[in-house]
């Protein structure tokens, strides 16, 4: 059964030797976030005692899972999910770490496949060490999108001043053109037309889409595809009525502000979307997977080793995770009541 004035979070720790634990406690340290979401921690109460004595945080209560499913709905809940002989040390990267972090993680996905969550965030996990035959993927968006079933899905990376999604994702820089084609675009292109109507309210969206190349392309001066494959897949679009401009260069567009005039940036590869993303929305900035059958958020930074256990990392961007998984699910809500 859904909630839908008060939402079940389910937020994993991530790699319980980074900032994942220490963001978390400190999002939920404030009790006034229980008015407006049941959250679940998926990790362990072992992790959560020692970061509390860690940071010196005393004003933080939880109440650990017993029984499947069945959430104090005024507490913050914690799914034991590794063993609690686990041992923690913050800053260092470790197998035994990646592995409960891929533990907490496929617990939390099928009690969100199950309906027992309504939503889940991800605290960052490191990609060495969770790397393994159980999984083979390049990331969280990679891991959910297989584990729900879809064949595609959308890197989003969204703040109240800027949203930015990604064509290419977690590829080496030398592979990026030969993935670029038309029916890689306009999948993408269709999934986040599609998001930022049903997730966002945004009737009518207008779209930019970057250029690959510098000053993109220059007119084929500079590379071939923006004048062989994104420039006509833009033109068609435009006869099918869509609201989608470019192919724009990435450093002019970012450097006069004109994202400002769109509802959603995509961009051609990781780090064109990614660098101006958090230089602008850094601390405030949310990784949201869409075209997805569930909610999605996760903070927009990495395990910061070199933060962990120091009581020096900055929870916002974790906190702006929660709040955007409890406001995209409200409005799936509301739009299913609807109709």
């Amino acid at each position: 059964m859904n909630h839908p004035n008060k939402p079940r979070i389910g937020i994993t720790l991530g790699d319980p030797n980074g900032v994942g634990p220490e963001v978390v406690i400190k999002t939920l340290a404030d009790n006034r976030i229980l008015n407006l979401i049941t959250p679940v921690i998926y990790g362990s109460a072992k992790a959560i005692s020692f970061y509390k004595k860690q940071l010196n945080i005393e004003e933080f209560n939880y109440t650990q899972v017993r029984t499947k499913g069945q959430l104090a709905a005024k507490s913050v809940n914690v799914v034991n999910c590794w063993e609690e002989n686990m041992e923690i040390t913050p800053g260092k990267a470790s197998r035994d770490a990646g592995k409960a972090a891929l533990i907490a993680l496929k617990q939390a996905s099928t009690d969100l496949k199950e309906g027992l969550l309504d939503a889940l965030v991800t605290a960052p996990i490191d990609k060495q060490t969770i790397h393994s035959d159980e999984f083979p993927f390049k990331g969280h968006t990679e891991f959910l999108t297989d584990f729900f079933g879809e064949k595609d899905s959308l890197m989003f990376m969204v703040s109240d001043k800027l949203r930015v999604a990604l064509v290419t994702e977690h590829i080496a820089v030398k592979d990026i053109a030969g993935t670029i084609t038309k029916e890689k675009i306009e999948s993408k292109l269709k999934l986040m037309e599609h998001s930022l109507r049903k997730d966002f309210g945004v009737v009518k969206p207008r779209i930019a889409i970057l250029g690959l190349n510098p000053h993109a392309g220059d007119n084929g001066l500079l590379g071939t595809e923006e004048e062989q494959i994104i420039k006509p897949l833009i033109a068609e679009q435009k006869n099918k009525g869509k609201l989608v401009y470019g192919p724009f260069p990435a450093d002019g567009f970012f450097g006069t502000g004109s994202y400002a005039k769109y509802d959603g940036v995509l961009a051609m590869y990781h780090d064109q979307g990614l660098v101006p993303f958090k230089a602008i929305a850094f601390e405030n900035g949310v990784n949201f997977t869409a075209g997805l059958p569930i909610v999605r958020t996760s903070p927009d930074h990495g395990t910061g080793y070199g933060l962990a256990g120091k009581n020096q990392a900055d929870e916002t961007s974790t906190r702006e995770a929660v709040y955007r998984a409890m406001e995209i699910f409200r409005y799936r809500t509301e739009q299913s009541t609807e109709k």
